[in-house]
């Protein structure tokens, strides 16, 4: 890992005032999944990321489909990777949209870090990928990512039974939303940029 003593490994695609991001690359696996394991608690039941080798190749092969980008969030002077965000389901076109999936890890949850870099992943989604649209769909009693999305400035459109099969069963979520267009909220201060 990187933030026990190892170099920076840099190749951020942007830096806020204490998280980068950067491409998820292969050679996270071992922070990534160390991470993920001592995060089971606090992701369940909502999420479940890779927690073994072959889960982590798996999960990292799909994200080198042309429909999606793997994203992690690292806090600024460790490098250590806080959380992690893959924009799926990417559609160009008239749509230009993408679908948000995102968790942090525990130990950098209730810090902030998650909130700064799902702020950077959006802009960098409205500048250099040109999206128009990120959709969260996100369960409705999971409290902590509804606030999340809220403080980045978000808005509920609708609801969506039966939406997505995790942990055994269809799960109704709640659909999230912001366009280019839309003010954003700033993750450190609250401020609004247009």
């Amino acid at each position: 890992m990187s933030g026990a003593g190892g170099p920076p490994r840099g190749g951020y695609l942007a830096l806020g005032e204490r998280a980068a991001i950067r491409r998820l690359r292969r050679d996270d696996e071992r922070e990534f999944i160390t991470s993920a394991r001592q995060s089971v608690a606090l992701h369940r039941p909502w999420l479940f990321p890779p927690t073994s080798r072959e889960e982590f190749a798996s999960y990292v092969h799909r994200l080198e489909e042309p429909s999606r980008v793997g994203f992690v969030i690292c806090e600024r002077g460790t490098d250590e990777i806080a959380g992690y965000v893959a924009i799926n389901a990417i559609v160009g076109g008239a749509f230009q949209c993408g679908a948000l999936g995102y968790g942090a890890f525990a130990h950098a949850a209730g810090r902030g870090l998650m909130s700064e870099g799902l702020g950077l992943v959006a802009e960098y989604a409205f500048g250099p990928m040109r999206l128009h649209r990120l959709e969260a769909n996100i369960q409705p009693d999971n409290e902590r990512s509804i606030a999340l999305v809220k403080r980045l400035g978000f808005r509920l459109e609708g609801f969506s039974p039966d939406f997505l099969f995790i942990d055994g069963a269809w799960r109704d979520h709640e659909r999230w939303a912001i366009t280019s267009e839309m003010p954003r909220r700033s993750a450190e201060a609250g401020t609004v940029r247009p």
